[in-house]
Protein backbone atom coordinates (compact mmCIF):
# COMPACT_ATOMS: atom_id res chain seq x y z
CA UNK A 1 0.00 0.00 0.00
CA UNK A 2 1.49 3.17 -0.80
CA UNK A 3 2.13 5.94 1.87
CA UNK A 4 -0.69 8.39 0.56
CA UNK A 5 -3.09 5.37 1.15
CA UNK A 6 -1.56 4.43 4.48
CA UNK A 7 -1.77 8.00 5.57
CA UNK A 8 -5.30 8.59 4.58
CA UNK A 9 -6.55 5.42 6.19
CA UNK A 10 -4.49 6.52 9.28
CA UNK A 11 -5.68 10.36 9.39
CA UNK A 12 -2.32 11.18 9.43
CA UNK A 13 -1.06 14.31 7.69
CA UNK A 14 2.20 13.27 4.89
CA UNK A 15 4.40 15.74 6.78
CA UNK A 16 3.67 13.83 10.44
CA UNK A 17 4.53 10.30 8.71
CA UNK A 18 7.89 11.86 7.53
CA UNK A 19 8.67 12.99 11.06
CA UNK A 20 11.73 11.72 12.41
CA UNK A 21 12.09 12.06 16.36
CA UNK A 22 13.91 14.41 17.95
CA UNK A 23 16.83 12.52 19.26
CA UNK A 24 19.27 12.27 22.30
CA UNK A 25 21.65 9.78 23.20
CA UNK A 26 20.38 6.60 24.65
CA UNK A 27 21.72 7.82 28.12
CA UNK A 28 19.33 10.84 28.37
CA UNK A 29 17.14 9.38 26.50
CA UNK A 30 16.52 7.00 29.71
CA UNK A 31 17.02 9.93 31.77
CA UNK A 32 14.18 11.65 30.76
CA UNK A 33 11.98 8.88 30.73
CA UNK A 34 12.95 8.43 34.60
CA UNK A 35 12.68 12.70 34.69
CA UNK A 36 9.21 12.67 33.23
CA UNK A 37 7.68 9.81 35.67
CA UNK A 38 8.78 11.85 38.28
CA UNK A 39 7.27 15.06 36.93
CA UNK A 40 4.07 13.37 37.09
CA UNK A 41 3.99 12.46 40.44
CA UNK A 42 5.78 15.84 41.51
CA UNK A 43 5.41 18.60 39.23
CA UNK A 44 6.70 20.58 41.97
CA UNK A 45 10.37 19.54 41.82
CA UNK A 46 12.87 21.48 40.35
CA UNK A 47 15.83 20.65 38.59
CA UNK A 48 18.01 20.10 42.48
CA UNK A 49 15.21 18.35 43.68
CA UNK A 50 14.94 16.04 40.64
CA UNK A 51 18.29 15.29 40.61
CA UNK A 52 18.44 14.35 44.33
CA UNK A 53 15.70 12.10 43.74
CA UNK A 54 16.63 10.35 40.48
CA UNK A 55 20.49 10.25 41.86
CA UNK A 56 21.83 6.69 43.00
CA UNK A 57 25.16 6.06 45.26
CA UNK A 58 26.16 4.03 41.98
CA UNK A 59 24.95 6.24 39.71
CA UNK A 60 24.73 10.02 40.63
CA UNK A 61 22.84 12.94 38.33
CA UNK A 62 24.23 15.78 37.59
CA UNK A 63 21.94 18.95 38.67
CA UNK A 64 22.83 20.75 35.23
CA UNK A 65 22.13 17.88 33.13
CA UNK A 66 18.60 17.94 34.15
CA UNK A 67 18.31 21.62 34.00
CA UNK A 68 18.64 21.22 30.47
CA UNK A 69 16.91 17.76 29.57
CA UNK A 70 14.23 19.66 31.49
CA UNK A 71 14.24 22.57 29.25
CA UNK A 72 14.58 19.79 26.41
CA UNK A 73 11.19 18.48 27.48
CA UNK A 74 9.28 22.10 28.00
CA UNK A 75 8.95 21.20 31.72
CA UNK A 76 9.96 23.08 34.49
CA UNK A 77 8.39 22.57 38.25
CA UNK A 78 5.23 24.34 39.54
CA UNK A 79 5.14 26.66 42.48
CA UNK A 80 3.96 29.81 42.86
CA UNK A 81 6.97 32.31 42.16
CA UNK A 82 7.85 36.11 40.96
CA UNK A 83 9.45 36.76 37.03
CA UNK A 84 10.23 33.75 35.84
CA UNK A 85 7.56 33.78 32.73
CA UNK A 86 8.40 31.96 29.62
CA UNK A 87 6.28 33.65 27.10
CA UNK A 88 8.42 34.67 23.90
CA UNK A 89 10.03 38.07 23.54
CA UNK A 90 7.42 40.46 22.83
CA UNK A 91 4.36 38.05 23.55
CA UNK A 92 1.20 39.20 25.36
CA UNK A 93 0.54 37.58 28.47
CA UNK A 94 -3.50 37.39 29.25
CA UNK A 95 -5.21 37.24 32.82
CA UNK A 96 -6.27 33.67 34.42
CA UNK A 97 -10.27 34.08 33.75
CA UNK A 98 -11.00 30.98 35.52
CA UNK A 99 -11.17 31.87 39.22
CA UNK A 100 -13.98 31.57 40.99
CA UNK A 101 -16.02 30.70 37.80
CA UNK A 102 -18.61 27.81 37.91
CA UNK A 103 -18.37 26.14 34.83
CA UNK A 104 -21.12 24.06 34.27
CA UNK A 105 -21.67 23.76 30.51
CA UNK A 106 -19.66 22.19 27.16
CA UNK A 107 -17.95 24.79 25.36
CA UNK A 108 -17.47 27.13 28.30
CA UNK A 109 -14.20 26.77 28.75
CA UNK A 110 -11.41 25.05 26.31
CA UNK A 111 -8.49 24.55 27.73
CA UNK A 112 -5.26 23.13 25.98
CA UNK A 113 -1.22 21.96 27.46
CA UNK A 114 1.90 20.28 25.49
CA UNK A 115 3.68 17.24 27.04
CA UNK A 116 6.60 15.53 26.17
CA UNK A 117 6.43 12.18 24.77
CA UNK A 118 9.16 9.19 24.88
CA UNK A 119 9.79 6.98 22.35
CA UNK A 120 11.84 3.82 21.63
CA UNK A 121 14.66 5.96 20.10
CA UNK A 122 14.00 9.37 20.62
CA UNK A 123 10.87 11.70 21.60
CA UNK A 124 8.21 13.43 20.20
CA UNK A 125 5.45 16.67 21.86
CA UNK A 126 2.01 16.04 21.95
CA UNK A 127 -0.67 18.95 22.17
CA UNK A 128 -4.15 18.74 23.01
CA UNK A 129 -7.43 20.84 23.11
CA UNK A 130 -9.81 19.87 25.73
CA UNK A 131 -13.16 20.70 27.13
CA UNK A 132 -13.08 21.55 30.51
CA UNK A 133 -16.23 20.66 31.96
CA UNK A 134 -16.72 17.28 29.98
CA UNK A 135 -13.41 16.27 29.81
CA UNK A 136 -14.15 15.45 26.12
CA UNK A 137 -10.45 15.75 23.71
CA UNK A 138 -11.36 18.12 20.92
CA UNK A 139 -8.27 17.45 18.58
CA UNK A 140 -4.81 16.90 19.34
CA UNK A 141 -1.23 16.73 17.12
CA UNK A 142 2.56 15.32 17.47
CA UNK A 143 5.48 17.66 16.24
CA UNK A 144 8.99 16.79 16.68
CA UNK A 145 9.69 20.31 17.86
CA UNK A 146 8.17 22.84 20.12
CA UNK A 147 7.23 25.18 17.42
CA UNK A 148 3.41 27.43 17.26
CA UNK A 149 2.16 25.52 14.40
CA UNK A 150 1.01 22.06 15.56
CA UNK A 151 -0.68 23.86 18.12
CA UNK A 152 -2.30 26.34 16.17
CA UNK A 153 -3.52 23.31 13.78
CA UNK A 154 -4.75 21.33 17.23
CA UNK A 155 -6.94 24.88 17.45
CA UNK A 156 -8.22 25.14 13.89
CA UNK A 157 -9.51 21.64 14.25
CA UNK A 158 -10.92 21.82 17.33
CA UNK A 159 -12.86 25.53 16.31
CA UNK A 160 -14.29 23.17 12.76
CA UNK A 161 -16.13 21.25 16.40
CA UNK A 162 -17.59 24.24 18.16
CA UNK A 163 -16.77 27.72 19.81
CA UNK A 164 -15.68 27.60 23.12
CA UNK A 165 -16.15 31.34 25.23
CA UNK A 166 -12.88 30.87 27.25
CA UNK A 167 -9.60 29.17 26.06
CA UNK A 168 -7.29 28.43 28.96
CA UNK A 169 -3.47 27.49 28.42
CA UNK A 170 -0.90 28.02 29.82
CA UNK A 171 2.00 31.04 29.52
CA UNK A 172 4.58 28.98 27.00
CA UNK A 173 5.94 30.43 23.87
CA UNK A 174 3.35 28.28 21.62
CA UNK A 175 0.12 29.87 23.03
CA UNK A 176 1.36 33.48 23.34
CA UNK A 177 2.45 33.51 20.44
CA UNK A 178 0.50 35.94 17.59
CA UNK A 179 0.15 32.55 15.52
CA UNK A 180 -2.18 31.36 18.19
CA UNK A 181 -3.64 34.12 19.80
CA UNK A 182 -5.13 35.78 16.41
CA UNK A 183 -6.20 32.69 15.63
CA UNK A 184 -8.79 32.51 19.06
CA UNK A 185 -9.37 36.18 18.76
CA UNK A 186 -10.76 35.59 15.37
CA UNK A 187 -13.34 33.25 16.87
CA UNK A 188 -14.33 36.04 19.32
CA UNK A 189 -13.54 33.90 22.34
CA UNK A 190 -12.03 34.97 25.27
CA UNK A 191 -8.37 34.23 26.55
CA UNK A 192 -6.95 33.00 29.39
CA UNK A 193 -3.88 31.73 31.06
CA UNK A 194 -2.72 30.31 34.08
CA UNK A 195 -0.36 31.91 36.78
CA UNK A 196 3.54 31.20 36.34
CA UNK A 197 3.89 28.31 38.33
CA UNK A 198 0.16 27.28 39.29
CA UNK A 199 -0.43 23.39 39.08
CA UNK A 200 -3.96 23.87 39.56
CA UNK A 201 -5.16 26.00 37.04
CA UNK A 202 -4.92 23.71 34.10
CA UNK A 203 -5.51 20.72 36.65
CA UNK A 204 -7.96 18.41 34.13
CA UNK A 205 -5.44 18.68 31.07
CA UNK A 206 -2.77 17.12 33.13
CA UNK A 207 -4.60 14.46 34.79
CA UNK A 208 -5.26 13.43 31.14
CA UNK A 209 -1.18 13.45 30.76
CA UNK A 210 -1.30 10.99 33.53
CA UNK A 211 -4.02 9.02 31.85
CA UNK A 212 -1.84 9.29 28.36
CA UNK A 213 1.41 8.12 29.87
CA UNK A 214 0.41 5.49 32.02
CA UNK A 215 -2.20 4.10 30.09
CA UNK A 216 -0.78 4.19 26.82
CA UNK A 217 2.62 5.15 26.13
CA UNK A 218 4.90 3.91 29.26
CA UNK A 219 3.07 0.94 28.41
CA UNK A 220 4.46 0.50 24.67
CA UNK A 221 7.78 1.09 23.42
CA UNK A 222 6.85 3.13 19.73
CA UNK A 223 9.37 2.91 17.24
CA UNK A 224 8.07 5.09 14.81
CA UNK A 225 5.94 8.34 14.48
CA UNK A 226 3.32 6.77 12.57
CA UNK A 227 3.36 3.77 14.99
CA UNK A 228 2.76 6.41 17.97
CA UNK A 229 0.65 8.60 16.01
CA UNK A 230 -2.03 5.46 15.49
CA UNK A 231 -1.79 4.38 18.88
CA UNK A 232 -2.84 7.65 20.34
CA UNK A 233 -5.67 7.91 17.77
CA UNK A 234 -6.95 4.36 19.72
CA UNK A 235 -6.22 5.40 22.67
CA UNK A 236 -8.08 8.56 22.25
CA UNK A 237 -10.99 7.35 21.09
CA UNK A 238 -11.12 4.87 24.17
CA UNK A 239 -10.31 8.31 26.62
CA UNK A 240 -13.23 10.05 24.85
CA UNK A 241 -15.87 6.77 24.28
CA UNK A 242 -15.45 4.14 26.78
CA UNK A 243 -13.43 5.45 29.55
CA UNK A 244 -16.07 6.12 32.10
CA UNK A 245 -14.82 8.55 34.76
CA UNK A 246 -16.02 8.71 38.33
CA UNK A 247 -15.61 12.42 38.61
CA UNK A 248 -18.55 12.33 35.45
CA UNK A 249 -21.06 10.18 37.27
CA UNK A 250 -19.30 7.09 36.02
CA UNK A 251 -19.72 8.22 32.61
CA UNK A 252 -17.60 8.86 29.51
CA UNK A 253 -16.32 12.34 28.45
CA UNK A 254 -18.48 12.14 25.05
CA UNK A 255 -21.95 11.49 26.82
CA UNK A 256 -21.31 14.30 28.87
CA UNK A 257 -20.20 16.50 26.24
CA UNK A 258 -23.50 15.44 23.74
CA UNK A 259 -25.87 15.63 26.80
CA UNK A 260 -24.38 19.01 27.68
CA UNK A 261 -25.15 20.05 23.80
CA UNK A 262 -28.32 18.65 23.49
CA UNK A 263 -29.38 20.37 26.91
CA UNK A 264 -28.13 23.60 25.86
CA UNK A 265 -29.90 23.05 22.40
CA UNK A 266 -33.27 22.81 24.24
CA UNK A 267 -33.24 25.65 26.44
CA UNK A 268 -32.33 27.37 23.24
CA UNK A 269 -35.11 26.28 21.31
CA UNK A 270 -37.31 26.96 24.63
CA UNK A 271 -36.14 30.39 24.10
CA UNK A 272 -36.79 30.68 21.13
CA UNK A 273 -40.67 29.45 21.24
CA UNK A 274 -41.20 31.74 24.32
CA UNK A 275 -39.96 34.55 22.41
CA UNK A 276 -42.18 33.75 19.61
CA UNK A 277 -45.43 33.12 21.58
CA UNK A 278 -44.78 35.92 23.09
CA UNK A 279 -44.34 38.33 20.45
CA UNK A 280 -47.99 36.32 19.01
CA UNK A 281 -49.54 37.46 22.14
CA UNK A 282 -47.96 41.05 21.76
Amino acid sequence: MSVAAQCELLDLARSTYYYEPASESAENLALMRRIDEQYLKTPFFGSRRMATELSTEASPVNRKRVQRLMRTMGIEALYPRKSTSAPGVGHRVYPYLLRGLVIDRTNQVWCSDITYVPMERGYMYLVAVMDWYSRYVLSWRLSNTLEAEFCVEALQEALSRGTPEIFNTDQGSQFTSREFTDVVQSNQVAISMDGRGRALDNVFIERLWWSVKYEEVYLKAYGTVADLHEGLGRYFDFYNHHRKHQSLGKRTPYEVFETSLMSKAQRARRALKSSLDGSILN
